[in-house]
């Protein structure tokens, strides 16, 4: 094989349009770069069916994982293909962790609300981000919320994933003198899942893609103890995910009138904490990345939103939960990516992973486990930010903080901090400080408990 000239390079197509010689870069630091963020994100393919599958299920059909494993990979795709592509940043999309927990926990398993109506929110969630980008007023609305209630939002749900993990692997059970109480650290399950848990922070420190190995190797402890059956294959066909393939828009015809409040309320929270999510991970990469000038601009950033605006709607049609951009993208930035064709790697990778569905689907909850756990670690970095010192920032902050997890809703943890931020604000004689987008949803928000009482 021949070296391509100069004269060739220079005119080949992809390395102009993702601007390689502006950006200082090529085509074997894009395609690394690309492989480095699916290593580091591809845990998403495990843990995002598996906590959808609790309850995303069908009487005939039985367990839907294998759908749910090929929606998620198709979703990441299309909506990381948009993003480089489109708007050519070297980020990746998936379905987002805290969302899909929300999605199963609270509006499907605890509110009651069918699973086909709950993808008819996320996909009307797409339409109405699709819409508020365009429109620019996405960004005006993120900015009107108190910075305290946005960090406190993140740490809350990674309370709520944390605390679904240590049921999930048995740390935490029922008790009937105090709710809930230390698990049984003797049985096979919680011990392998604690061996996981080191073993997965060791891997984190130490290699790229650390959350995936982590599962990997806390699975084959549990197939080799015999704690779970080993996966039956490890290749397969894909086959269309037929059971969950366009429920979204028959979810939405099937709304019962006493549902639409409830519904409504479902729709906020996948709106509100997608904004939070979306921007505060597009503002870190885009920093790391140096996408952003002296001034705080950030060219272009609608591009980015408008991705997974579209990856949230394509993702409802296939059956998964809210799409949203990945802070774990910042791996391959770090080995150099800098334009939309490492977004294009990993785009494909994504696609081609519906071929090991088989494997992915023996990988037991257990083994997800440790992932999720560390996953709620690093989102509670964010209560750094708060201002405790200051008890009408911290008391709304906390409040969220703790009722997320305890009260297993993700709404009902932001429904405290928006209530209780204009109350204490006021009392301490700083109402200019509380924008009307506040107080609006604070009011929203007491409307709706005075309904359910």
């Amino acid at each position: 094989m021949t070296k391509p000239t100069e004269e060739q390079e220079s005119t080949n197509p992809i390395k102009t349009y993702f601007q390689f010689d502006q950006l200082q870069t090529n085509f074997k630091r894009e395609t690394v770069a690309g492989f480095t963020t699916f290593i580091t994100m591809a845990y998403i393919l495990i843990a995002n069916p598996d906590i959808l599958s609790n309850a995303i299920f069908l009487e005939e059909a039985g367990d839907l994982f294998d759908e749910l494993a090929i929606a998620t990979a198709i979703s990441a795709a299309i909506a990381t293909f948009v993003m480089g592509i489109y708007a050519r940043f070297p980020f990746a999309l998936a379905p987002g962790m805290g969302l899909n927990a929300y999605f199963a926990f609270s509006v499907v398993l605890t509110s009651g609300i069918p699973w086909q109506t709950a993808l008819g929110a996320v996909f009307l969630e797409g339409i109405l981000f699709i819409f508020l980008t365009v429109t620019n007023l996405r960004t005006q609305v993120v900015n009107a919320i108190p910075q305290c209630l946005k960090a406190a939002t993140t740490a809350g749900i990674g309370g709520f994933i944390a605390y679904i993990a240590f049921q999930s692997a048995g740390l935490i059970t029922e008790s009937e003198t105090t709710l809930t109480t230390l698990g049984n650290l003797g049985s096979p399950q919680t011990g392998i899942t604690i061996v996981g848990l080191f073993l997965s922070v060791a891997l984190v420190q130490w290699l790229q893609g650390g959350l995936l190995l982590g599962i990997l190797a806390t699975a084959l402890i549990a197939w080799i103890g015999g704690v779970a059956p080993w996966p039956t294959a490890i290749v397969g066909v894909p086959s269309v995910p037929s059971h969950l393939f366009g429920q979204a828009w028959i979810g939405l015809t099937d709304i019962s009138p006493e549902a639409i409040g409830e519904l409504i309320t479902v729709l906020f929270v996948l709106l509100f904490v997608d904004f939070f999510d979306t921007i505060g991970t597009i503002t870190g990469l885009g920093m790391r990345a140096g996408y952003i000038d002296q001034n705080g601009n950030f060219p272009k950033v609608n591009r980015a939103l408008f991705a997974d605006a579209v990856g949230t709607t394509f993702g409802a049609i296939f059956g998964t939960s809210t799409v949203t951009s990945y802070i774990e993208s910042a791996s391959g930035v770090a080995e150099g990516g800098r334009t939309g064709f490492t977004a294009v790697v990993t785009a494909t990778l994504f696609l081609l992973s519906v071929f090991f569905i088989p494997f992915l689907s023996g990988i037991p909850s257990l083994a997800t486990a440790p992932a999720l756990i560390i996953v709620g670690v690093l989102m509670a970095r964010s209560v750094t930010i708060i201002e405790w010192d200051d008890f009408s920032e911290a008391i709304p902050a906390f409040l969220t903080i703790a009722v997320m997890p305890l009260s297993y809703s993700i709404a009902d943890g932001l429904a405290a901090g928006f209530i209780s931020y204009p109350i204490i604000k006021t009392f301490q004689g700083k109402l200019r400080e509380i924008s009307p987008i506040v107080w609006g949803i604070a009011i929203a928000f007491f409307v709706k408990f005075i309904l359910e009482a």
